[in-house]
């Protein structure tokens, strides 16, 4: 063994330019950058829930019985409301997309239920039809043109990964 041989190493390492190697797996989710959209439901659905107990802090004129039962009906109603807003937009349950360069395929993975990683496609890249890398979304069509899927993307990095990895696949 030769002095050459024993100094290469045998991990991957990111290109000098900062892109990352073909060797290298890109990972992408489907749900998007719709930052936005999450923190307005977060904070309606705060609101929510702090005018559920505000409701009985508000002084009242009056102490009848049936509008103490409105009272309540409408703060458990703002209660459940708040907390479905919140909890609407959690991203556990979303399926991610692997682009592997070793084994030259695509699998899209969705989380069960006890929350470990199911494969729900694999295909290999010699069984894509075509693909379309632009700066905001990859999208895979099959052989027949139908979408098979379209994921947001918005790093540069992965976008050069992936060009290289699909190859001939990519369309313009």
């Amino acid at each position: 063994m030769t002095a050459t041989m024993m100094r290469q190493s045998v991990f991957p390492t990111p290109m000098a330019g900062g892109i990352l190697d073909v060797d290298l797996p890109v990972k992408l989710g489907f749900e998007g950058s719709h930052v936005a959209l999450r923190v307005m439901f977060r904070l309606i659905g705060a609101s929510f829930i702090l005018s559920a107990p505000g409701l009985w802090l508000l002084p009242s004129s009056s102490t009848d019985p049936s509008l103490m039962l409105y009272k309540l009906g409408a703060s458990i109603f703002f209660m459940f409301c708040g907390a479905a807003l919140i909890l609407r937009n959690k991203t556990y349950s979303q399926p991610e997309v692997y682009f592997d360069p070793v084994r030259r395929e695509m699998r899209i993975l969705q989380p069960g239920t006890d929350g470990r990683p199911r494969t729900v496609l694999r295909r290999g890249y010699d069984t894509l039809g075509a693909a379309r890398i632009t700066s905001k979304h990859v999208e895979i069509w099959d052989v027949d043109g139908s979408v098979l899927i379209n994921v947001p993307l918005s790093d540069p990095d992965m976008r050069s990964a992936l060009r290289m990895q699909l190859g001939t696949l990519c369309r313009h």
